[in-house]
């Protein structure tokens, strides 16, 4: 072996991205401290930001009068209940026209026509088709994640190599080998990243249902909140929403990270 030879660092690592997470906790930190500076030196007007601090005692009041789960707990059934019916009729929907011509050929003409539609103006409708009880909540829900997930699924099998395809063919496997063992995982990554994307939109519609005939939700909390200009607690409905949108990508990322370890 040469003396002189010397250890080449490894450079294919293909742009992968490292674990950070305390990277996210700093900004956040930061933001938070700001908000509280200013608030108390009077740089930030109090009647158009409260202060972080007083946002955490409302939370705390509102955990010791059992308030907080009697908004919390409707607002995540009705979230699991719609968002789940809308993305497990999206992707199955989407699967097909990706895969079969004829419905590609029949859906697509519709999903365009209905993807653009704001889903927050049906739920006029859906209260007069369902009723102004949790039927017309779930289905706005369950319509608005329905169509994101529908164009996401379709493209992402759509972008699938067909090298491999054809790979598999020249192989001899069978049509539903080369769904299972190929295009199924080339599409994952699209119908995850598609999945973020719907159940955004499914928290959306469900402050925006909630605004609308019901009694217990974050929704209705915020809308009384706002209605009597109280910032400390529309901020801390607002705050919950942002946790529950931080807690759903956790979980999509979790499930990236078990379902897409192939990539690594």
């Amino acid at each position: 072996m040469d003396k002189n030879a010397r250890t080449v660092a490894f450079r294919g690592g293909g742009f992968a991205p490292r674990g950070r997470a305390w990277v996210g906790f700093v900004v956040f930190a930061v933001l938070l401290g700001a908000a509280e500076w200013g608030t108390r030196s009077g740089l930030i007007s109090p009647l158009t930001l409260p202060r972080p601090s007083d946002v955490v005692q409302t939370f705390s009041e509102l955990y010791a009068s059992g308030l907080l789960f009697a908004h919390l707990l409707p607002s995540l059934s009705r979230l699991v209940v719609g968002a789940a019916f809308g993305v497990s009729v999206g992707i199955s929907v989407g699967l097909m026209m990706g895969l079969f011509s004829l419905v590609r050929a029949g859906l697509v003409p519709l999903v365009a026509a209905i993807f653009p539609i704001p889903k927050i103006a049906l739920l006029p409708l859906f209260v007069i088709w369902f009723g102004i009880d949790e039927g017309s909540k779930y289905a706005l829900i369950a319509f608005g994640t329905f169509t994101p997930t529908v164009v996401a699924t379709y493209t992402a099998v759509d972008n699938v190599d067909r090298t491999l395809i054809r790979m598999g063919q020249s192989f001899g496997l069978s049509w539903l080998s080369i769904v299972r063992k190929i295009v199924l995982p080339g599409a994952m990554p699209g119908i995850l990243a598609g999945l973020r994307i719907s159940l955004a939109i499914a928290i959306i519609l469900l402050v925006a249902a909630e605004m609308l005939g019901a009694e217990y939700g974050i929704g209705a909390y915020i809308l009384e909140a706002g209605s009597l200009y109280d910032l400390e607690r529309l901020f801390a409905g607002v705050v919950i929403l942002s946790v529950l949108g931080v807690l759903v990508s956790s979980a999509i990322g979790a499930i990236e990270r078990r379902v897409l370890n192939w990539r690594t």
